[in-house]
């Protein structure tokens, strides 16, 4: 099976290059400037040059607040690049997967999200990746959609390697504790990748197609609140370093952005363990394995 991975310089690329793939799997990854989602003369070079059987979308304009600015730059990555990804693929009888986000919701939801519930994003970042799903479900029928929320690995810039730094140079810090989600590692995201992949390609060739394509939820089990994220993260690095700042919990409303986010960014993710049998950890356990990466690395804010 011939697997092409799209944004390999970003968190979830990065860690399924070094996922591990069947030996059957002939995996090739792409980046920037050798594929571009804004400019389609590239998504078709790509296309035609590796003939995959499988494409992998891992990229995304992920600039939340910048998004509300620079808006059309975002619609054009998130929206107009996969729409011309998913049209390629079906033209070639490719199938596609495709990362989008808890942001297509508005977090009002009390209880965590399922993959029928309404979609109405808060923000420009949100509405771009809405708008590439639908593209992706009308131009691409072999596909699965897979939403995710508070991806974090040892690759890349994130939440967990920010609150390193700044743990590390000031006594004290103020993070949301009114927005409730649940951390993701790009590595779990890679594995379950690896698996829906694996049921691709093992799909029965004569008959009907018997791959459950559709949208799914996939995060870390569990939930935190960002508040509670930091807190796990400052109890590592006081247990590695002897050092952490105090944390004080702060409402959303004591930290205004120029994108609203959601409060509520649970993801039930019940569809996908019915569907390819994928459980993910505990997302504690998936952070303490990224924070032995790091530290064994010696380069935890970089």
């Amino acid at each position: 099976m011939k697997i092409l991975v799209l944004g390999t310089s970003g968190q979830v690329g990065h860690a399924l290059m070094r996922a591990s793939w069947p030996a059957n799997a002939d995996v090739v990854g792409l980046a920037r400037p050798a594929v571009d989602m804004a400019d389609p003369g590239s998504l078709d070079r790509a296309m035609a040059e590796h003939a995959p059987d499988l494409v992998v979308n891992a990229t995304a304009y992920t600039a939340v607040d910048k998004a509300e600015s620079e808006r059309d730059t975002a619609f054009a990555i998130n929206r107009d690049g996969p729409a011309h990804l998913a049209a390629a693929c079906a033209a070639r009888g490719a199938a596609l997967i495709h990362i989008s986000t808890d942001y297509v919701f508005d977090g009002s939801k009390p209880v965590p999200y399922v993959e029928d519930d309404p979609v109405a994003p808060v923000n420009a970042y949100g509405a771009s990746k809405e708008a590439g799903e639908a593209a992706v479900r009308d131009l691409a029928p072999r596909h699965v959609i897979l939403r995710t929320s508070w991806v974090y690995a040892a690759h890349g810039a994130n939440f967990v390697k920010t609150m390193l730094r700044l743990g590390r140079e000031r006594p004290e810090l103020g993070v949301v504790a009114d927005q409730i989600g649940a951390p993701t590692s790009a590595d779990d995201i890679a594995s379950t990748i690896v698996r829906i992949a694996e049921r691709i390609a093992a799909r029965t060739t004569e008959g009907p197609d018997d791959v459950p394509w559709g949208t799914y939820h996939l995060t870390g089990s569990g939930e935190t609140s960002w508040f509670g994220f930091a807190e796990r993260i400052f109890q590592r690095l006081e247990r590695e370093e002897g050092r952490r700042p105090t944390l004080r919990a702060i409402a959303t409303a004591d930290y205004p952005t120029p994108a609203r986010r959601p409060a509520n960014s649970r993801l039930d993710c019940g569809r996908l363990r019915a569907a390819f049998g994928v459980e993910t950890p505990r997302w504690e356990d998936s952070l303490d394995r990224v924070l032995d990466e790091l530290f064994q690395q010696g380069s935890g804010p970089n």
